[in-house]
């Protein structure tokens, strides 16, 4: 099939090089030339796993084309995904849908016979019909439907080789036709292939996030319990997650949940429910305690280390939302260290994915390309991204400093372990054995 994706970020890059990979015709289209000018050259914008090889075996291969050419793109495919961003509006919960409007209306300039107008962007409930009412002029070219993307990131490609389900949303039945064509070496492997009606289909990938969302914040709020209790909350997660009624999968406490999706989701729901007056009380609990989680996080910093951290050396391992990605959207360290450094705090981080530009012109914070040159003399090492390079730290051969302490974010390490190397160790939700 010949197939268009409008945005060349996360959604549609890597979407569009695995449609390629099972054998389309693929044209990404992204009005950014330093992007396209760079995928061209082989070099991917976005940093995710395999992908890069995979973008140099299908355009190698001529099934995966690069363009700024809107116009060409359009008028060369069949199928034409709109992958654009849909991000929050400064300043408030609701979804800004800007950049899909402005697809479809280049898309109805665009197109002189039939197309079938996928939206795999996320989008509030009734946007469909938005797009719809955009393409009236010439509406019996188009067939507008509903495909919500599930990839996670830094494990991206495996999730649209191998996805639990994907999900159809159409008003037009032999649009599944044409999907299920699309989506047929995949599903011939075992995929589920869900249809429903467009709205429908909006509305699960709102739904989905929001509830992953919601089961990071409740395991989040019972670690904060179990601390004062002196519980482990890796029981805790254990036990509930062995019924299989509720899972394990998102039960680890930690740090905020972040991340381009969870964050901006959780607020659009609430939002699309608040035009047809519906309050969404637990969703926006969920907000709220997620909010506040950075903040409790950060102020056990004050409880580690004495109320004055001025002139304290704390070092960072990892920066990103979650490993095998360069993605910051909402990670916990874009709060956590500006104010460590207002406090007078000299904050180093080492992260995997680079250094990273929402760091560079703030006083006292300074990117180490190697954890041993990152760890060196400090009073505190905060493990707040589970890269595996974390995993196996020899702190007392790195760090050097007889009164060094490591807060563990991520509950990596073995408390026992650690006091057993009479190191001082303080991780989430499970009893301080210092």
């Amino acid at each position: 099939m010949k197939l268009c994706m409008i945005g060349t970020g996360y959604v549609g890059l890597v979407s569009g090089t695995c449609f390629a990979d099972i054998g389309n015709q693929v044209i990404c289209v992204d009005k950014d030339k330093n992007k396209i000018d760079k995928l061209n050259s082989g070099i991917s914008p976005i940093y995710e796993p395999g992908l890069n090889e995979l973008i140099k075996k299908n355009y190698t291969a001529k099934r995966l084309a690069f363009t700024t050419n809107i116009k060409q793109a359009i008028d060369s495919s069949d199928l034409i995904f709109i992958c654009v961003g849909t991000p929050t509006k400064k300043g408030s919960i609701k979804v800004d849908l800007s950049y899909v409007y402005k697809c479809s209306k280049e898309i109805l300039k665009y197109s002189k016979r039939k197309k079938i107008l996928v939206t795999k962007s996320t989008v509030p409930i009734g946007t469909g019909d938005e797009i719809e009412k955009i393409l009236k002029k010439k509406k019996k070219l188009f067939t507008v439907i509903s495909n919500p993307e599930f990839l996670r990131e830094g494990e991206a490609i495996r999730d649209f080789r191998y996805p639990d389900r994907i999900v159809i949303g159409s008003n037009e039945k032999k649009a599944f036709n044409v999907m299920r064509k699309l989506y047929a070496p995949l599903v011939n492997k075992g995929s589920k292939f869900f249809t429903t009606s467009r709205r429908g289909a909006e509305l699960i990938k709102y739904a989905s996030n929001a509830f992953l969302a919601t089961k990071i914040t409740f395991i989040n709020e019972l670690a904060n319990l179990c601390e004062k209790s002196g519980v482990n909350i890796e029981d805790i997660s254990l036990g509930m997650g062995s019924d299989n009624r509720i899972g394990g999968r998102f039960l680890r406490a930690g740090p905020a949940y972040g991340g381009s999706c969870f964050p901006k989701d959780t607020k659009g729901l609430v939002s699309a429910a608040e035009k047809y007056k519906i309050d969404l009380s637990l969703v926006k609990s969920v907000i709220k305690s997620n909010l506040n989680r950075v903040n409790l996080l950060t102020q056990r910093i004050h409880k580690i280390l004495g109320s004055n951290i001025k002139n304290k050396k704390i070092s960072f391992l990892g920066v990103t939302f979650k490993p095998n990605t360069d993605d910051m959207r909402d990670s916990t360290s874009l709060k956590m260290i500006p104010y460590l450094c207002k406090q007078g705090a000299k904050v180093n981080y080492y992260d995997p994915s680079g250094e990273k530009i929402e760091f560079k012109k703030i006083k006292n914070c300074h990117y180490k390309n190697n954890i041993r040159s990152n760890c060196i003399n400090s009073d505190l090492v905060i493990l707040l991204t589970e890269w595996d390079e974390f995993k196996s730290i020899d702190f007392r051969k790195i760090v050097k400093n007889n009164k060094f302490k490591v807060y563990d974010l991520r509950n990596l390490y073995d408390a026992e372990e650690m006091k057993s190397k009479k190191i001082k160790y303080y991780s989430v939700g499970r009893p301080n054995i210092n």
